[in-house]
């Protein structure tokens, strides 16, 4: 186990490799936002016993949120809620059959007493996010630092509009 795996407050878990674009754009955020986290590719079908490996060690690695990414059937995320307590953020993964309305249907509409937090089709960023904003509840320099990365957010925003070419005005 690499020595940051020790220390990740965010769990990543998606269900294959070839999820790992959608939810690359999670990491990066974390990154940013300097949250440590790990990601790993485990199919809650076909390496159940893995996952549910990955699911127990995790607050002994540090682990405070989890992030479960899955397409088509999507179950990953709700195996992952059923095996914890701790919060689980589901992004669903754009598919080819139906676009990843697939995967969202199949995540959000979890079972009473299993709850998993669904973010839009593809929408790693704002799971990230999500995951961000729970730790910051007890973590005031994280807290500092979502708040300025959500200001600079809003200034960006600001110099787009003050910038925009206003037509029609004179």
């Amino acid at each position: 186990m690499a020595e940051h795996e020790k220390t990740a407050s965010v769990g990543i878990v998606c269900g294959s490799r070839s999820d790992f674009p959608v939810m690359d754009k999670a990491v990066e955020l974390l990154g940013r936002l300097e949250v440590p986290c790990e990601m790993r590719a485990i199919s809650a079908h076909r390496a159940p016993d893995l996952l549910f490996r990955f699911v127990a060690g995790a607050e002994r690695r540090g682990v405070r949120v989890f992030i479960a990414g899955a397409g088509g059937a999507a179950h990953l995320p709700g195996v992952v809620a059923a095996k914890t307590l701790l919060p689980v953020v589901g992004v669903p993964i754009p598919t080819q059959v139906a676009g990843g309305l697939d995967s969202l249907l199949s995540i959000v509409q979890m079972p009473k007493g299993i709850p998993v937090a669904t973010v839009a089709i593809g929408g790693a960023e704002n799971a990230a996010l999500l995951a961000v904003e729970i730790l910051a509840l007890s973590d005031p320099a994280l807290r500092d630092r979502l708040k300025a990365f959500r200001d600079a957010q809003t200034r960006s925003i600001e110099d787009d509009e003050s910038n925009a070419d206003l037509r029609g005005t004179t």
